[in-house]
């Protein structure tokens, strides 16, 4: 139950990256649009709103990053306990995974 809300977790926070990085990029144009202009002032907040979204960005970048290695230790050791205690059927389940891959490599 767990990984399941580390997954939610890790999907929302994609999401709000996914809208910084949107918001970066219409940063970057209005930044583009403002230097074919001339006006210091407008460029120089442009540059530092850029700058800011930039940061904001890769903080949460990290975030997203730090949630996914989370996540994928949590799912490491559930994996690692469920074959601890059902060991035959860890086997079992890699032997016909195995057999399913031999198969379809064997009708190459």
């Amino acid at each position: 139950m767990a990984f399941i809300h580390s997954s939610a977790q890790t999907a929302a926070k994609a999401d709000a990256l996914a809208r910084d990085f949107k918001n970066v990029v219409s940063d970057a144009e209005e930044l583009l649009r403002a230097l074919g202009n001339d006006g210091d002032a407008k460029i120089k907040e442009m540059k530092s709103r850029v700058q800011e979204s930039l940061k904001q960005t890769r903080e949460q970048l990290n975030e997203l990053q730090s949630s996914a290695v989370d996540s994928a230790r949590v799912a490491a050791n559930a994996t690692d306990q469920y074959v601890h205690h059902n060991p035959w059927q860890a086997v079992g389940v890699s032997a016909l995974v195995g057999a399913f891959v031999g198969y379809l490599i064997g009708r190459r």
